[in-house]
């Protein structure tokens, strides 16, 4: 998993506390990430139908829906896409011990239980939304972070 998608779900828990469209340089500077790369990443959730920019002087970007409507599985695969993690290349077919594909009428061993890992961690990943992320961050701040990041953002608006 890429760098980007933690990157991505501090934007997306930042942006579930403004009322107002928030813009890439201003995420970057709170999460001290670097502004193109934020950029680059907000486009991928852009793209992804998670937030939507607005042009302008107060432009930025802003959710496309409630923080408790988006997924962390959204994030992750707007982020690095949807391919699971693991992809059987059918090495057990070759080499000198190599079984014959008529006899591989199911996936092996390693290919099941990777895919039950995927499947496990995708069903983890789609329970839990930007809004449980913004409440948990809060409850591990002692209840101070969200109101702390709504006054960072009111306070470097203008």
């Amino acid at each position: 998993m890429s760098n980007g998608v933690e990157w991505a779900l501090h934007s997306c828990v930042t942006l579930s506390q403004s009322q107002e469209p928030v813009p890439a340089a201003r995420l970057a500077e709170l999460h001290g990430t670097p502004p193109a790369y934020t950029a680059k990443h907000l486009q991928a959730l852009s793209r992804a139908g998670i937030v939507r920019s607005t042009a302008g002087q107060v432009g930025g970007y802003t959710l496309t829906r409630p923080a408790a409507a988006i997924s962390v599985l959204d994030v992750v695969q707007a982020i690095d896409g949807g391919e699971p993690a693991y992809r059987c290349a059918e090495i057990r077919q070759r080499g000198p011990l190599g079984i014959p594909p008529e006899q591989c009428v199911r996936q092996c061993a390693i290919a099941r239980t990777m895919a039950a890992a995927q499947q496990a961690w995708s069903h983890a990943l789609a329970g839990v939304t930007v809004a449980d992320l913004a409440e948990g961050i809060d409850e591990d701040s002692g209840g101070t972070a969200m109101a702390d990041v709504r006054g960072w953002l009111l306070k470097t608006r203008g």
